[in-house]
């Protein structure tokens, strides 16, 4: 199953110009850099969803919150330590 999974924007790491840009994601203390290219309105401390190491959309923090707490009771996070 594909699933987007919800983090803080802690830290623009690379910007080409508005669009072309990389960031620093949290997921619940687990850091990995994404592409911020699809979403070109988030800004730091912004949820966003992300996908296969792209943010596809941003997200309410309280939906965010909400999501990460349900994947974790489902146990669907353990491939984000892998990567």
């Amino acid at each position: 199953m594909c699933l987007s999974i919800p983090g803080k924007l802690i830290e623009i790491t690379s910007e080409l110009d508005k669009t072309f840009r990389l960031g620093k994601v949290s997921f619940d203390g687990i850091i990995k850099e994404v592409s911020l290219t699809l979403v070109p309105e988030a800004n730091v401390g912004d949820y966003v969803l992300v996908h296969v190491g792209a943010a596809i959309s941003t997200i309410d923090e309280v939906e965010a919150k909400k999501t990460f707490d349900l994947l974790k009771q489902l146990d669907e996070l353990h491939e984000l330590n892998s990567e």
